[in-house]
């Protein structure tokens, strides 16, 4: 049986003290619903932190016993771990950098070393209960150098991570200065779950700034792993809401709520003491909702529910005192004897009476500055499921919005956004609420809890066939072996090399990829051996391939083949024209004008605009502005436009790579023909060749080649071993 090995900062469990004894209470959050919802062919198993300092080892051998009937394992953790890195890093460093309150941020070495110190502890308590054939879940951002380290141990395990908070905009992140490690801790992982396609966009784009790793469609290839980014929306327990189990007269609470709820119209607030929910913001909105509409002084009432948090920080020391002031204003101000226009509880709810709340309140008024998802909003919708009578309103800034459309979408900073909002939901008519509700709820209970941890595990799935894939295709050491043998006992050889990215690695400046000494050995030394055709193909000019490897006597391909060198001479393919260069080179040199760092490479019968040195999204808008431009100046001149890595090109159509190997495929029945290349130019080389020629593509992009290679390192390596 295949297992699930989940990892978060706490167990589904909390261990207390009492009387001497350790009573184990379970915790209903939407992470332990979601997982332990999984279908039975998974076996699985926990590691995180119970809640408790134990640090008596009679104790801890009782916590492990207890836990471990439940597939339950413990990481222990002292006091000063959970002052440094949950209450130090993580809270007070991650959370507010995250959540755009940068002016929180606290930049401490001591913070970091105990986060690293931490995950590390992590990484010791899940190695030796990891198998080979595990898929293991990390989740979220206080175990973000958790998944490099499981990855060091074991290389080819499945895993993924999950963040439940915002990842924040690359111009935010990269303000944090252990930005680099906290990316590269988090690409051990093959497969990254966010909230929402803004979260994830923002993580490539500052993947592919910060560690130069590129993506397409969200997929990137780091190392000899492929890793995927992706969207997965987490949901709630839809049934739990929406038919709750509660009996009809539990507790006081439920009761006067439904009074409270007949005498006048009920808003409702719900969420943890922090600075990124917006509540003071709220309250001010309500204040002039108040003031605007005079007429529902009386009859409209915000119950706001604040749930203690971090009570000994600073900042939320703070934030208490100017909710309670803001509070205090507002009643003073609106409130008559028979009515207070704000009910405040500055503790949590029982089920019972969060329920009747949700279910008896007209409106919810859910604004953060700033959410990762927002499951309260969820749980309000489903709240609705029987009365289909309600009005959510929405922060833009909540994950959540980007599923619940049929909300009022409100910027939480805006209070006449909000005052005008809750008018709208106010005297919104009962057709309306219901049809917006019924639309919220069909995607609520379709895409709950159970559905998103299925998903994501149905996702990591795939991925991981398509890593044992891409494994298939790549060259073994067994294939090294095979195929060197094949080199040594052929005859006649021809071996045509590709350049950039092959021999050499690209770079952004066109002249640091000159051949260095080991490269040049490793040429020498092939085109030395008796039998073997040696061909370098490149997109490079001649002249620069003349300076570079004339020296060598190898034959070689120019241009994608507009020149070619056979036998120590240069020839070129007759009729072609270089009278369209001009009107080309205007365009380009205006692409070069409006976007420096950009540079124009002209060829004898090709030009390049290379944007290799500037930001990869710019350039991509310089080439979708003149792509169009190009095609109508090319279209009477049979010219080509090529896209390639980091650099477009114009051509003589009907000039490839591929035609250009035939010159050295057909001048004898060659026993052992291989290619190596490492982009789409050189897919036209590998068709080219018969169907037994050996063709190797660098890198885990599709391709027609029958292998791959990783890198240039590994390409140079195997031609080093022809020896």
């Amino acid at each position: 049986m295949s297992r699930l090995v989940i990892i978060s900062n706490r167990l589904p469990v909390t261990i207390q003290k009492e009387e001497g004894d350790l009573i184990y209470h379970p915790s209903a959050g939407g992470l332990a619903t979601g997982l332990n919802s999984l279908d039975d062919s998974w076996e699985k198993i926990w590691i995180g932190w119970p809640g408790q300092e134990i640090n008596e080892a009679w104790e801890r051998e009782a916590v492990r016993r207890d836990l471990a009937k439940d597939g339950l394992y413990p990481v222990f953790l002292s006091k000063e771990d959970i002052s440094l890195y949950y209450e130090g890093f993580s809270n007070k460093a991650i959370w507010p950098h995250f959540h755009y309150f940068t002016q929180y941020t606290t930049y401490r070495d001591k913070y970091w070393d105990a986060y690293k110190s931490v995950n590390r502890a992590f990484a010791e308590a899940v190695i030796p209960l990891i198998r080979d054939d595990d898929l293991v879940w990390v989740h979220d951002y206080q175990l973000m150098l958790l998944p490099a380290m499981i990855r060091k141990a074991f290389p080819g395990v499945s895993m993924g991570f999950f963040l439940h908070i915002p990842f924040p905009s690359y111009e935010v992140f990269r303000i944090l200065p252990w930005r680099k490690q906290i990316l590269e801790g988090v690409l051990g992982a093959d497969q990254i779950g966010f909230h929402t396609f803004g979260y994830m966009r923002h993580f490539l784009s500052a993947v592919y700034r910060i560690c130069g790793y590129e993506h397409h469609f969200g997929m990137l290839t780091v190392g000899n792993r492929l890793v995927n980014a992706d969207v997965f929306p987490m949901g709630i327990d839809y049934d739990k809401y929406a038919h709750p189990e509660v009996e009809p007269q539990e507790g006081n609470g439920p009761l006067k709520i439904r009074e409270l709820a007949q005498k006048q119209k009920l808003v409702i607030s719900i969420d943890r003491l922090d600075y990124s929910k917006g509540i003071p913001q709220r309250l001010k909105a309500f204040a002039r909702f108040l003031t605007n509409h005079p007429g529902y002084q009386g009859k409209v009432t915000l119950v706001m529910i604040v749930v203690p948090s971090r009570a000994n920080v600073s900042q939320y020391k703070a934030l208490k005192e100017e909710i309670d002031n803001l509070v205090g204003k507002i009643n003073g101000k609106y409130a008559s004897f028979d009515w207070a226009p704000v009910h405040y509880f500055y503790r949590s709810l029982d089920f019972s009476e969060l329920i009747t709340l949700y279910q008896e309140a007209d409106i919810a008024l859910i604004t953060p500055l700033r959410d990762g998802m927002n499951l309260v909003a969820k749980e309000y919708v489903a709240s609705k499921e029987e009365s289909k009578k309600g009005v959510l309103i929405l922060s833009e800034m909540a994950g959540a919005s980007n599923e619940l459309t049929e909300a009022l979408i409100v910027n939480p900073q805006d209070r006449q956004d909000i005052a005008d909002a809750l008018l709208k939901a106010l005297e919104m008519d009962p057709g309306e609420q219901r049809s917006r509700l019924i639309s919220m709820q069909n995607k609520i209970q379709k895409n709950d809890v159970r559905h998103w941890a299925a998903t994501f595990i149905k996702e990591q799935k795939k991925l991981m066939e398509s890593q044992k894939a891409k494994i298939a295709r790549r060259l073994s050491s067994e294939d090294k072996s095979a195929l060197a043998e094949a080199y040594h006992s052929a005859q006649s050889r021809l071996l045509i090399l590709d350049y950039d990215g092959t021999l050499m690695p690209f770079d952004k400046d066109p002249q640091a990829v000159v051949p260095d000494e080991p490269l040049l050995r490793i040429l020498e030394h092939l085109r030395s051996q008796e039998g073997t055709k040696l061909v370098i193909s490149s997109g490079r000019d001649r002249t620069t391939l003349q300076d570079w490897l004339g020296h060598l006597g190898v034959d070689m391909a120019a241009e994608h083949g507009v020149w070619v060198k056979r036998n120590g001479k240069w020839n070129n393919n007759t009729g072609l024209s270089v009278s369209w260069k001009e009107k080309i080179r205007q365009v380009l040199e205006n692409m070069v004008e409006r976007t420096p760092g950009s540079f124009i490479e002209e060829k004898d019968y090709s030009i390049a605009w290379h944007y290799r040195a500037i930001d990869k999204a710019l350039g991509e808008k310089r080439v979708r502005e003149f792509r169009d431009v190009l095609l109508y100046l090319t279209a009477n001149d049979d010219l080509q436009v090529l896209e390639g890595n980091k650099v477009v090109e114009i051509k003589n159509a009907g000039v490839n790579k591929g035609k250009a190997a035939l010159n050295w495929v057909g001048e004898k029945n060659w026993d052992f023909i291989m290619a190596i290349g490492d982009d789409h130019t050189d897919e036209d080389t590998f068709k080219a060749l018969p169907e037994e020629a050996y063709t190797i593509k660098v890198g885990l992009e599709k391709s027609v080649a029958r292998y791959n290679m990783l890198s240039v390192e590994e390409v140079r390596a195997f031609l080093n071993g022809l020896q």
